[in-house]
């Protein structure tokens, strides 16, 4: 597609560059779909960056459960992923560089030293804005230690033109000279995220608002460098509920949750997510196809957006009773507590057509779908027992018998065998639907009793029948 006015005219790259320190964080992943959406919807490329540069808490299994969370999400990024640590060497070069160019300088200032400033701002009541006297000095000890600092302007403003919290100035004054390299010589986060995007080719830097410090800090360095700055997008942070930043007590964080402990549909949790804080007037139900043809930047609202569970249970439902039986069953099968023999799996495909629409999650269709595999006797759960209490074992040896005599066991002669004993019994179709219904499922709810019937078939429901026509001992 071509490019219009929140592009700037460029060919499209964005990035998501998550920390691998745990799951993939659902602010996260709404960050990488926005980010996946306006590349493609521009004809352009989408980029992963891993930044591992925290070795005390970047892990393997982290980075693993990030790539994982991407893929079931269908956040496919182009290219192989990045490892930002694998860099350091050339964020260092890019610190000296500046030291030659003037933008940055080596400084000496010692912990105690720091200690004290610090100490002083805390009694001024003031932040921390570091001014080191080494700005304009030199030290002639080769082996004393020292950290390289940004030359940050001292005089003036600076201002953002982000594509969606408007135009937002900071005055110089208070940007510190911030460290770009550590005294061991590793880089900052600060330093390499600018040299990796640049390097990266990003034209477009969409993240969290929670980052729009960070990108006045970051300007100098591209200012030093003689580098284009990239067009910046601040998205508002995900909140809870309550209106407070979402976190632990809200819920689930990780993506891995809502597939596993919650039976989410990755097409569903990709349609939320899209919905907290983008629209397209008055449409809920967005296939990928159209989020990239629609999404654009003017569309982001600059107010934080709420997770709502219940509406993503509804969403969610919705993709369900949409999804492929076959699909469907393969996902639900995963979470029965026994592998499914190839007859028991081909009886769950064809019993889904009746179960996906009462089920708002996968947990709830393997739940209901789990009378299809119970061994027999059936143990019945208290509810169930209760319907067949007093005359109901009686009527349930009529049904026995009624549809004992059925020939073609489908649903239409299901339900005029039963309808018939009905009628002689003098009862209506309710009455005599909830014995079989506890006898066949072993609870009170279920799907449609003649869809239980022709699911379980002849000699299936008639042994389960059997089994609860008399009182057990």
């Amino acid at each position: 597609m071509s490019a219009n006015s929140d592009t700037g005219g460029k060919p499209v790259v964005t990035r998501f560059a998550p920390s691998p320190t745990g799951f993939l964080h659902i602010g996260g992943a709404r960050t990488a779909l926005f980010n996946l959406l306006f590349a493609h919807h521009h004809g352009g490329k989408f980029l992963l960056r891993i930044e591992d540069t925290d070795r005390a808490r970047s892990t393997q299994p982290a980075i693993e459960a990030i790539l994982d969370g991407m893929r079931w999400l269908g956040l496919d990024w182009d290219g192989d992923e990045v490892f930002q640590f694998a860099r350091a060497e050339r964020h260092a070069e890019v610190a000296r560089q500046m030291i030659e160019k003037g933008a940055a300088y080596r400084c000496y200032l010692t912990q105690d030293e720091l200690a004290a400033m610090r100490a002083e701002a805390e009694a001024a009541k003031k932040p921390l804005r570091i001014r080191s006297p080494w700005r304009e000095r030199e030290n002639n000890d080769a082996n004393a230690p020292y950290v390289v600092r940004l030359k940050a302007p001292t005089e003036g403003a600076t201002t953002i033109r982000d594509q969606v919290q408007g135009e937002v100035t900071v005055q110089n004054s208070e940007i510190d000279d911030l460290v770009l390299l550590r005294s061991d010589g590793t880089p900052t986060y600060m330093l390499a995220v600018v040299v990796d995007d640049h390097d990266m080719g990003v034209t477009h830097v969409i993240r969290g608002d929670d980052h729009l410090n960070n990108a006045f800090r970051q300007l100098p360095i591209y200012r030093a460098m003689g580098w284009p700055e990239p067009e910046y997008a601040h998205i508002p942070l995900i909140h809870g509920a309550d209106g407070a930043k979402l976190s632990k007590r809200h819920g689930a964080l990780g993506v891995d949750a809502y597939r596993d402990e919650m039976g989410i549909l990755p097409e569903a949790l990709s349609n939320y997510l899209l919905r907290l804080g983008w629209g397209h007037g008055d449409d809920e139900i967005i296939s990928r196809e159209q989020a990239i043809e629609w999404f654009d930047l003017a569309g982001v609202g600059k107010s934080p957006s709420r997770f709502d569970l219940k509406k993503l249970e509804n969403l969610n439902g919705h993709y369900i009773r949409a999804a492929d039986d076959a699909r469907l069953a393969d996902l639900v099968a995963q979470h029965l507590p026994f592998d499914l023999t190839e007859s028991q799996r081909d009886l769950l495909q064809r019993g889904m057509a009746v179960l996906k629409p009462r089920a708002a999650n996968l947990l709830e269709l393997s739940e209901g779908a789990s009378f299809l595999f119970r061994t027999r006797p059936l143990e019945l759960d208290e509810a169930a027992a209760a319907l067949l209490e007093g005359d109901a074992r009686a009527l349930l040896a009529r049904l026995h018998a009624a549809l004992d005599g059925v020939e073609a066991w489908d649903t239409e002669a299901l339900e005029a065998a039963v309808l018939t004993v009905a009628e002689d019994a003098g009862v209506k179709l309710g009455a005599a639907a909830q014995p079989l219904r506890a006898a066949l499922v072993g609870r009170k709810t279920s799907p449609g009793i003649f869809d239980v019937l022709a699911l379980l078939g002849r000699e299936e429901s008639l042994a389960r029948i059997a089994d609860q026509m008399t009182v057990p001992a």
